[in-house]
């Protein structure tokens, strides 16, 4: 792992359409499981290190920035922030305490809500005790396919407030769903240079199964090459449902 020369001290509006901020703290990672063979964090931390960026000099090799850790303190209008936008916060070469600090920045800025995302499920076993999960952090994962779907029994057993899954990129038909304790669910396909088409059915069968257990569905894009052409339209509308969001004071 190596350290940063220096972090970001703005934050980053995100174009992502479920989170308004972006705060990593950590950058790069390693291809885990069939979601992450076409990554846009990668091509976004080769794009950024060809331009000069600081922050990825390093490329895509994982890397602690830990002149970054604070930055929320400092953003003062409160705001959804997607964290490690452009990494895991479970990679296995994070260590405890590195996750330890982040959760302690998290739990010191109330007037934010935090939301992670991981595909290394099993490693929520080893910090679910270690970190104080206070009301303002959503946890979720990712699951891109049926063999994904034993990270969704992982995610239930943590004590996060709001718990979600990312089914993005929608790579096959997830089949039968158990979503108990579930209070949202995100849908896309794969966007950018190489990306894997996402089957209508597969999105309908996501949506069925969230309206009969309770569950918050949130459609983001059809994807492809060109995901602004093919929009994020689903039978006839947009679908933005999202957890409320009550930000302290």
């Amino acid at each position: 792992m190596h350290e940063a020369v220096r972090g970001e001290k703005m934050s980053t509006k995100s174009r992502i359409e479920w989170t308004e901020s972006t705060w990593n703290p950590i950058t790069g990672c390693d291809k885990f499981s069939a979601g992450c063979e076409n990554c846009y964090a990668f091509r976004m931390a080769q794009r950024l290190k060809h331009m000069g960026n600081p922050k990825y000099t390093n490329g895509f090799e994982l890397t602690l920035h830990e002149d970054c850790l604070g930055d929320p303190t400092s953003w003062k209008k409160p705001m959804l922030i997607f964290v490690n936008s452009m990494s895991d916060l479970l990679h296995k070469d994070v260590p405890l305490e590195y996750i330890q600090k982040i959760f302690r920045v998290m739990n010191d800025c109330p007037h934010h809500i935090f939301q992670l995302l991981t595909k290394r499920a099993e490693r929520l076993q080893e910090i679910a005790n270690e970190v104080t999960w206070s009301e303002n952090i959503w946890l979720g994962v990712t699951v891109e396919n049926e063999a994904c779907k034993k990270r969704i029994q992982y995610l239930k057993d943590m004590p996060a407030k709001i718990k979600f899954i990312s089914f993005e990129p929608l790579l096959d038909d997830v089949g039968v769903l158990d979503l108990q304790g579930i209070d949202w669910a995100i849908i896309g396909g794969e966007s950018g240079p190489k990306s894997r088409p996402m089957q209508e059915d597969w999105v309908i069968n996501i949506k069925h199964q969230c309206e009969k257990q309770g569950v918050l569905f949130y459609f983001k894009q059809w994807g492809g090459t060109n995901k602004k052409k093919t929009g994020r339209t689903l039978l006839g509308r947009t679908w933005d449902d999202m957890p409320e969001i009550f930000y302290a004071k």
